[in-house]
Order: structure tokens, then C-alpha cells, then sequence
């Protein structure tokens, strides 16, 4: 297979650990799809994976390449698949230890990836998988959230959280949540109420709502304790060994990793297509402008106002 281009790099470290290079992508395997990629988006796990803090999922093989979500052209298909063909338009991520999605091409597997709607553009679709199927997951599944009852989120304005708002009110939820005072005016247009600072008095908010979803890692769990309703749920996107620990403990509490799932992926791209779920986008660069980009975004200023895309055309 010829080469192509993307972003890798040989060791953990900052960005300046950062190259777009050659490399030859590999054939798709079993259950497996090769993408020639349209845009990618940048997402903090492309950050905290790159640094080495989740080496004990990741691994120590390189060179890896950085990012997971995608939106592109199926290029060819492994054994096994039989849901999408060659030339079929679609978005979706890759694993932990795969990565590699800031690039012209990238293998993912089969469940990881669903048909792109056809009225969103290449940027919006890219923007979609990882905080969107982390959101639905959190909040539909583990949160089992239904008409009627109430959410808070902390960290109500970053890609997960705003995904999770916009799927919460969706479906007949109410919405409170954490977010910087900046932003309390966009939260508001949202319909989110109440709104709060992230060091507010829980015991004003006491028992009032169903789930407790932080997606910032950040929230004390005495404080979700005070928020929740009685059989309520508390749930986290940021693990830890003492996180998990407590996870596996009877209690409301649980982290939760987002996993592949056809299902739960077509029905954020769904939403996406249907207006219901809007993820901005801040920022569009071509690949050989991303590293530049990436290394801005996290040293220079922090990430605000929608995502950072990638291009390859």
C-alpha cells in the first residue's frame, strides 16, 4: 500500500513531540475499514494520551499517531464487513491504541463507524464521534434519563458536556449545570437552568436532580452526593485507579468510558442531522497547518468557543 501523511510521534511528551510524517497504513483486517479521511477533530483525550497519562491503556509501541475522530471516505473493507462499502460516506473514531485519525488515511473498526448524514458537512460530522457517543452513553444509558426528570452537568459548555445537554433537553429533560461566567450567556440560550460557578453551594441545589454527570473529573463527590435525588446516578468520564475503585462499590457512583456502538453512534449522527445535537466548530486547519494549531490551542490559549478541526484538502 503506498504512503501517505499524518500526525505521529515516537515518544510521550509535549507537543512539541509532534511530526507529520510518511507512514504506510495498514491493510484493514477483520472487522476493520480503512478511511481516506476528510476532517478529523482534535479532542483533551488527544492531549492527555499524547502526555503519556493513560500509557497503562495506551501503551509504550510507537511511532502512534494522535487523534481518533473522523469523517471520510471508506476506502476499503476488511474480511467480515459487510454493513459499509467502498466509497460510503461516514463518521466515526478509533480506539485508545489505535488512534491515527490526523491523517490523509486511517483504520478503524467496523462498530466504531456509522454512516455520515448526508446534510452534514465533512467538519460537522468529524465533530461527532467521541464527545457525542461519551454524552449518549452517560446520559441515556448509564443515566437511563427520561422525560421529566432532572440532570446537572459539571463542565456544562465543553464538547461532552454541551453534547449532553442538547441530547438531555432532546428527550424531555431538564438541564442544570457548571460553567464559567463567560458563558452563562450561551447557556442560557440553551435553556439551561439553573446555572452555576463551578465553586457554588451544593446545599442550594440539594436532592434536585436524577443524574449527576461530571464530565470535567473535577467535581467532589460529596458535593454530587448533595445534588442527587434519592436513587439517582453519578457519573464520571475521567478515570483514575481510585475512581474505578469506588466504581465497582455498591452506591450511585460510576465511571463510565465511552465504547464503540452502532447503535448509540447513528443515533447522535441522527440527532446531528436533525439539528437537535450542534457542536461548533472554532476552528478549520489543512493537516500541514495542525500541528501548529494543536500546539496554539493548548499552550497558548485555552480551548473555547466550539472544536478544532483537521483537513486533508
Amino acid at each position: 500500500m503506498t504512503t501517505a501523511k499524518r500526525i505521529q510521534y515516537h515518544h510521550y511528551g509535549g507537543p512539541e513531540v509532534l511530526r507529520l510524517e510518511d507512514f504506510r497504513p495498514a491493510r484493514p483486517g477483520p472487522g476493520e475499514v480503512l478511511i481516506r479521511v476528510k476532517a478529523a477533530a482534535a479532542n483533551p483525550m488527544d492531549r492527555k494520551i499524547r502526555n503519556g497519562e493513560m500509557k497503562i491503556l495506551t501503551g509504550r509501541k510507537f511511532p502512534r499517531g494522535l487523534g481518533h475522530d473522523f469523517a471520510g471516505v471508506v476506502a476499503a473493507v476488511g474480511e467480515g464487513v459487510t454493513r459499509l462499502g467502498v466509497g460510503d460516506e461516514v463518521l466515526g473514531g478509533t480506539g485508545l491504541k489505535a488512534a491515527g485519525a490526523f491523517a490523509e488515511m486511517v483504520v478503524a473498526e467496523e462498530k466504531a463507524v456509522v454512516t455520515k448524514p448526508a446534510n452534514l458537512s465533512w467538519e460537522e460530522a468529524a465533530t461527532i464521534p467521541v464527545v457525542g457517543l461519551t454524552a449518549f452513553q452517560a446520559v441515556v444509558n448509564a443515566g437511563e434519563l427520561h422525560a421529566g426528570q432532572a440532570v446537572f452537568i459539571h463542565g456544562r459548555l465543553g464538547g461532552v458536556g454541551r453534547s449532553a445537554a442538547q441530547i438531555a433537553l432532546a428527550r424531555g429533560a431538564s438541564v442544570g449545570g457548571s460553567c464559567r461566567d463567560t458563558a452563562r450567556r450561551e447557556a442560557r440560550g440553551l435553556g439551561i437552568s439553573p446555572i452555576v460557578d463551578f465553586d457554588f453551594d451544593a446545599t442550594k441545589l440539594a436532592k434536585q436532580f436524577d443524574v449527576v454527570f461530571d464530565t470535567a473529573g473535577t467535581l467532589p463527590i460529596s458535593t454530587a452526593q448533595a445534588l442527587l435525588k434519592p436513587g439517582g446516578r453519578i457519573i464520571d468520564i475521567n478515570p483514575t485507579p481510585a475512581k474505578f475503585v469506588r466504581s465497582v462499590l455498591p452506591g450511585p457512583y460510576r465511571v463510565l468510558m465511552g465504547k464503540p456502538a452502532v447503535a448509540d453512534l447513528d443515533a447522535v449522527a441522527q440527532a446531528a442531522a436533525k439539528g437537535v445535537l450542534r457542536l461548533p466548530v472554532a476552528r478549520s486547519v489543512p493537516l500541514g497547518e495542525a500541528i501548529a494549531a494543536l500546539t496554539e490551542l493548548e499552550r497558548d490559549r485555552p480551548p473555547q468557543g466550539g472544536k478544532l478541526v483537521i483537513t486533508t484538502e
